[in-house]
């Protein structure tokens, strides 16, 4: 009889492979947020990382070993033994784990990291970690009196100082809490994933305009969004420092994803007029910004009305003030038509009109869907198409523009 599959390798990378292959210590200390772990763990896991736990004797009171067992199919280190846990797997060895993970983090925890006391498991694999040079990702949740304490702030600014990097905690009334699973999540891929836009500011705009025909009405698009945000997502993940302005969206965005919000084309353009562009090495105009602006109208337009008409003047064309703004930028358009037969001479005449690096075309068929077809051109022509979920579109996309930005060669890892 073979040996039976543990139920965690059922789930392991059935959301994404960011993490395959790579080995993370979950480090559990005595915070009530510890019961968050199961879920944390589980989700790391869909991502195709493998989880070893360790906790503290205090984390024990909080949740049990087993169920940390039962989340990661690997026994939790509860206390160091002779088979020298924290060296084995953080110690000078031939393949030491990717990422310390101290989640949730106490202040008693913290404190001791900061002063070398290594006096429970948790303790002694950082203190390991760092003699190594193995990345720590540390994750506090305290009440905020503890946290704002001044001796702790130093001790995090003492970590900060050796290389041991923070996901602040998520601030409610006198709680420090620890932020939501899915932020902790996207830093640790963030933290040991692909790393190619790392050192490099990406603005993404994206989402419908939204144009006002009366006081109360509007003229807008059936844009989602969805790719705007994924492509913001993605590139986050992959190291880059991310803005996403974005108008009229259907979809959530995460919390850790700086945003600017705007309404009309006029709202974006000011935007364009008032903010540093220049800061930006790659910018990606994924926005349904409308071709033309109706004349608005004072108060309420009456209903009743026949043969209303509109009247509508031609919209200022973003993407050529971007290209005056952003001259040394990669700067990557959209180009969506009813028909592909049209696609790659319209798409081929924006990118050319308005010195564009890459042009992603796309037909009004994959509009307020999950999934698309793209067709993604440079000067030369087509140089890829793909069709898939939006998610994935945006990774593929932001491998296309990763081989036309040079990478950022100053890390430095203490």
């Amino acid at each position: 009889m073979g040996l039976m599959m543990h139920p965690s390798k059922e789930i392991q990378g059935v959301k994404s492979n960011y993490l395959s292959k790579k080995r993370i210590v979950l480090g559990v200390t005595g915070s009530i947020a510890a019961v968050e772990t199961v879920k944390l763990a589980r989700e790391l896991i869909r991502h195709g990382a493998e989880v070893y736990p360790v906790m503290t004797p205090s984390a024990t009171k909080i949740i049990h070993p087993d169920a940390l067992y039962f989340a990661t199919g690997n026994k939790p280190v509860v206390e160091l033994t002779g088979a020298a846990e924290h060296v084995f797997f953080c110690g000078r060895v031939k393949k030491p784990v990717d990422l310390l993970l101290i989640c949730p983090c106490t202040s008693n925890t913290i404190s001791k990291i900061a002063h070398g006391i290594d006096d429970t498991s948790v303790t002694t694999f950082a203190t390991t970690a760092i003699g190594t040079g193995i990345p720590i990702l540390i994750v506090p949740a305290m009440h905020l009196s503890m946290y704002d304490h001044k001796i702790v702030q130093q001790n995090i600014e003492k970590c900060k100082q050796i290389g041991i990097k923070f996901i602040s905690p998520f601030i409610e009334r006198n709680k420090a809490k620890m932020p939501e699973v899915d932020e902790v999540v996207s830093n640790v891929i963030r933290e040991i994933g692909r790393q190619d836009f790392r050192g490099k500011k990406i603005l993404v705009i994206g989402g419908a305009t939204v144009e006002s025909i009366d006081d109360v009405r509007i003229l807008t698009n059936r844009s989602s969004g969805k790719t705007a945000v994924s492509l913001a997502i993605n590139a986050f993940y992959r190291g880059a420092d991310v803005e996403l302005w974005h108008g009229s969206i259907t979809v959530d965005i995460p919390k850790y994803i700086k945003t600017t919000v705007f309404e009309s084309v006029k709202d974006l353009l000011k935007l364009l007029k008032t903010k540093n562009l220049k800061k930006f090495d790659v910018v990606i105009l994924a926005a349904a910004v409308s071709d033309y602006i109706p004349e608005k109208h004072k108060g309420k337009i009456p209903s009743g009305i026949e043969n209303f008409v509109i009247k509508m003047s031609p919209a200022p064309k973003i993407i050529t003030y971007l290209r005056k703004q952003v001259p040394k930028a990669v700067l990557v358009g959209f180009k969506v038509e009813e028909k592909k037969e049209n696609l790659k001479e319209k798409a081929m005449e924006l990118l050319r009109k308005n010195k564009l690096d890459f042009v992603v075309g796309n037909t009004i068929s994959g509009f307020t869907r999950d999934e698309n077809e793209i067709w993604i051109y440079d000067k030369k022509g087509e140089i890829d198409h793909k069709k898939d979920k939006k998610e994935i579109l945006a990774n593929h996309i932001l491998d296309v523009v990763a081989k036309k930005v040079k990478p950022f060669e100053n890390i430095v890892r203490i």
